[in-house]
This record gives structure tokens, sequence and C-alpha cells, in this order.
């Protein structure tokens, strides 16, 4: 085959499979009996051309507004991680944000986050990750994508404490929310050594 034709086919499986996605409703009746009541939405950013591989969680309440991934202070604090501005983050040539669960996971009674439900990765991840083959960077963003994606045993400091292990092709990352930002005053080693070797990789992968 030729490769541009390769190309093509792969363009086309890719965009079937997003079609594919965004109709999923296989949740329906778990989000309905959440205490958010939502219906699914997933969120879908990917293109077979992607060289970042960003593999979170669950898109929160904000995201499933927007039908944009990490369209809230969380999105914004990883963009400074990473040393990228939006329009190189959403920009699906470069960049594919896979998240465990492509919906919001909805709320329980106590309005904290439900995980990510695990239907979602044995129904669609096998088939996302086959699609995207020009991946050469992986972040794994939170302590639910490290377990998921690498199988970690430990804790998520004693994890992202041990990036080098798997640098440069994985980087893993603590949940950019605001309440880890405790956890950013207690590790000061996170931004001074593994975001300066993050924001290298990104840019040695995304722009050289």
């Amino acid at each position: 085959m030729e490769p541009q034709a390769g190309k093509v086919r792969a363009l086309t499986q890719s965009a079937q499979l997003k079609t594919q996605i965004r109709a999923c409703t296989l949740c329906s009746d778990r989000f309905a009996k959440t205490a958010s009541k939502h219906k699914p939405r997933p969120v879908v950013w990917f293109r077979s051309s992607a060289r970042l591989l960003i593999a979170g969680q669950a898109p929160g309440a904000r995201v499933h507004a927007s039908g944009r991934p990490f369209t809230d202070p969380s999105g914004d604090r990883l963009r400074e991680w990473l040393g990228v501005d939006e329009q190189v983050f959403y920009d699906k040539d470069r960049v594919a944000i896979v998240p465990m669960a492509f919906c919001f996971p909805g709320y329980n009674d106590r309005k904290a986050d439900l995980p990510p439900p695990p239907v979602c990765g044995k129904i669609w991840h096998h088939q996302v990750m086959g699609a995207l083959d020009q991946v050469e960077l992986t972040v794994l963003v939170g302590g639910y994508a490290h377990k998921y994606h690498m199988g970690a045993k430990g804790t998520v400091t004693q994890t992202v404490a041990g990036w080098r292990d798997h640098a440069p092709e994985l980087f893993t990352l603590p949940h950019p929310s605001w309440r880890n930002t405790a956890w950013l005053k207690k590790n000061p080693w996170f931004e001074a050594e593994l975001l300066p070797a993050l924001r290298t990789r990104v840019k040695e992968v995304l722009y050289d």
C-alpha cells in the first residue's frame, strides 16, 4: 500500500471510530442514577496523526458543558505544565486527549466526582490506542490514569517521583486540580525538576 493511501485509510478509520464513540449511550442508566442525573456526552479529541497523547481520567462538569477537554482551571494549569498555549493544546493533528472515560461520570450524593466507569475502557480504549500509532510522548494525568495505563501500585507521589524511570517516552503527573496546590508546595522537586524535562520533551515532539 502506498504511504499516502495508508494515511488516508488511517484517517478514515479514525473518523469512523470517533463517530461511534460520540454516539455511545452505554452509560445512560448509570448516569441517570447519579446526583447530577445527566445524559451521556462523550468528549472525543484525537486524530491518528497525534504525536502527544494526554491520557487523563474523565471529563468534569465544565467539560461536559463545553464539549472540549480541559476547559477549566485544571486545563490552564496543565497547559502551563506542558509549556503550550491553547492553540497548540487543541490542535488535534498534534495532540490527542484521551481520558479513561469519555463522558462526565457525574456526582455522588456529596457532590464529589464519581470515578470513571470501567466500561468505557473495555469497549473503546483498545481501538483508540490502536488508531494512535504516531504517538511519541504519553502524559498520564492523575492517579486513576497511572493505575489504568501502567498498573501503578504506589501513591500518586511515589509514581510521579519515579518519572525518570519512564521518561522521555512517558511522564506521570498529578491531577492539575486546584485541590493539589498543597501537594505542589510539599513537593517542590515537581516544578524544579520534572516540569523542565517535560517541557523540553514536549517541544521536541511538537515543534522540532
